[in-house]
């Protein structure tokens, strides 16, 4: 059986397949989960967050039907061979609740985490937001990692 990384994926990674200028190669990790060479979880909480920003995303590209298109992304990410929907459970809303106590962070931020640490699967988001930064060696232990870093490595 071979190796896999898994990942559980934050909407700033997925979203980020949209703009076909990005320096980060996103596409990359998607050929890789559509490859099977690599498992991606995604929580109801980002699909939820992926409608809403990538039908904005749409809607000022000018695209017709832009909730249409944002629903079309959502189904192409989940038929990804490697992709699977996370449900989020009694256990991973009381571990996002405990972590929300001590990081200010966004909720639905704190579910990728905590879909990590019960899955055994690394948080990836695309990049040290902002408001990570007062946290990143906490987050780090956590095993969160980001795109921009985690790029210049095969998957």
């Amino acid at each position: 059986m071979s190796w896999r990384r898994a990942f559980v994926l934050d909407t700033s990674v997925i979203v980020e397949y949209l703009d076909e200028d990005s320096p980060y190669g996103v596409e990359r990790l998607f050929d890789s989960l559509a490859a099977g060479a690599a498992r991606a979880y995604v929580t109801p909480v980002t699909l939820s967050e992926v409608v809403y920003v990538a039908a904005r995303i749409y809607a000022e590209a000018g695209v017709r039907d832009p909730n249409a298109r944002a629903m079309e992304l959502v189904e192409w990410l989940l038929a990804l061979p490697g992709v699977a929907l996370e449900a989020i459970g009694k256990e991973a809303a009381t571990v996002a609740g405990t972590l929300r106590k001590k990081f200010r962070l966004a909720l639905p931020d704190l579910y990728v985490i905590a879909a990590g640490r019960l899955r055994g699967a690394t948080p990836l988001f695309l990049k040290l937001e902002e408001e990570m930064k007062p946290y990143e060696e906490e987050l780090r232990k956590l095993g969160v990692t980001f795109w921009e870093e985690e790029r210049h490595q095969l998957i």
